[in-house]
């Protein structure tokens, strides 16, 4: 138990492999101009609910 990450901390790791290649993702359509909301699509992308830090 100890040491280990729950699900939702996992998800929330922005510097995992898969957490930089999510956040490259809405950068790129960020460049496009294809993403109109950006919280949001990052709060999707890392499986977060709007929560603020």
């Amino acid at each position: 138990m100890f040491g280990k990450k729950t699900q939702t901390q996992q998800s929330s790791d922005l510097t995992s492999a898969e957490g930089m290649k999510r956040s490259r993702e809405v950068y790129d359509r960020i460049q496009s101009g294809e993403c109109k909301d950006v919280s949001a699509e990052l709060d999707a992308a890392h499986g977060r609910r709007g929560e603020r830090r």
